[in-house]
């Protein structure tokens, strides 16, 4: 068992060194985007909303979760070197440049990325985002500025994504549903729904 804790203290400390940290910000944003969708298709099964496991849906939302875990990679670094410190007043700074900065670049990534992979057209990619942008970035306002303050008051810079995922796993999970199920009601009776979800990193 002490062998078992040395090893995964050792483990731990390898992955979040800064030798390897972005592959395990990466490695950890592929993953719970993954998990959260594979999560939101199960319940979606249960209730016989979904006939079964759409495998593609939940490599697309990895991919996704690939795209904007090295931006917030870079952004949490970027944010840290610029603005060092915990105090009150700039960790209240800091969650309203995320918000209004890093928030929108996030979501329009996801999106162009699943259109990537996708192969979207640009009125498809267009007329989606219109759809859909202003009620992720309201949900965005209600869930985001107070998990912000904890990772930027508490948490050193090598756990932010971290963080942010595990938050971003029940986020993922709900914003799933919502838009699965505003995009199958709209849908015309011989359309495929779009299914999507969002995730900060």
């Amino acid at each position: 068992m002490i062998r078992l804790v040395q090893w995964f203290r050792t483990v731990t400390k390898t992955a979040f060194s800064k030798k390897y940290l972005l592959l395990t910000n990466v490695a950890i944003s592929v993953s719970l985007s993954g998990v959260g969708d594979i999560i939101e298709q199960h319940y979606e099964i249960y209730n016989g909303e979904l006939a079964a496991w759409d495998r593609q849906r939940t490599r697309f939302m990895s991919i996704s979760g690939m795209t904007v875990g090295m931006f917030c990679h870079s952004w949490y670094n970027f944010m840290d070197r610029r603005f060092p410190g915990r105090t009150i007043g700039l960790v209240l700074k800091k969650v309203l440049i995320d918000q209004t900065v890093a928030s929108p670049i996030v979501i329009f990534l996801f999106f162009a990325t699943l259109a990537v992979l996708k192969r979207s057209s640009w009125e498809e990619t267009r007329r989606e985002v219109r759809e859909k942008f202003i009620r992720l970035y309201t949900a965005e306002w209600i869930v985001w500025p107070p998990a912000q303050i904890v990772n930027f008051y508490f948490l050193p810079t090598k756990y932010r994504v971290l963080y942010d995922n595990t938050i971003s796993l029940g986020y993922d999970v709900y914003t799933s549903y919502v838009i699965n199920d505003e995009c199958t009601a709209n849908s015309e009776p011989n359309d495929v729904p779009t299914v999507t979800s969002h995730t900060r990193s």
